[in-house]
């Protein structure tokens, strides 16, 4: 199944001080508010099902969610992103697949997404990762270091939309399969 991007549309908030934006692992008690944000950021967003909370509850589930960073400003979970482990049928290991990243829509294009996209990508690479996919826009993520790679395909996706960040080793080449919790419906 595809993975959904955030949307990056919104308008910046005027009066909001994100200067005291806290980015760290989600803890247990998160686990509600990373769901609301999740479904409030992916209400009007195009080319979405509106099962990115579902996708994320069953990664945690399942024991798949590698990484899951919250962004909290004033007490309150503002962000999410999660990070799950990826299939390449090439057999290459240790490639994760990045999303859904989510933003409180009142806040979307202040940053918040780009603080989370950097600790996450950040925690990745300490993690030892070799690297990272997505799907999402390439005008938005190419600026983060994610490019269309041809030897890595996605089912049914333009090729353009699927994009990696390769952090070490060499550039794997096959199909890419995430895991089965990207089908969760409910």
């Amino acid at each position: 199944m595809p993975l959904s991007a955030a949307p990056v549309v919104g308008v910046r908030p005027q009066s909001e001080n994100f200067m005291n934006l806290k980015i760290r692992n989600e803890d247990k008690g998160d686990i509600d508010a990373i769901e609301k944000v999740t479904i409030e950021a992916f209400l009007n967003a195009p080319h979405t099902d509106h099962t990115e909370q579902y996708i994320v509850r069953e990664l945690r589930n399942s024991d798949a969610l590698s990484i899951s960073l919250i962004a909290e400003s004033q007490g309150q979970i503002v962000g999410h992103v999660a990070i799950s482990p990826v299939t390449i049928s090439d057999g290459e290991e240790g490639w994760f697949g990045l999303g859904p990243i989510s933003v409180s829509p009142n806040i979307q294009r202040s940053g918040v997404g780009s603080k989370l996209m950097r600790s996450a990508l950040e925690a990745l690479k300490d993690s030892g990762a070799s690297g990272c996919v997505l799907l999402g826009d390439p005008a938005y993520y190419s600026r983060f270091g994610f490019q269309p790679e041809s030897c890595l395909v996605l089912a049914d996706v333009p090729p353009e939309y699927f994009q990696a960040i390769q952090f070490s080793g060499a550039l794997p080449s096959g199909m890419v399969t995430y895991h089965e919790a990207f089908n969760a419906k409910a």
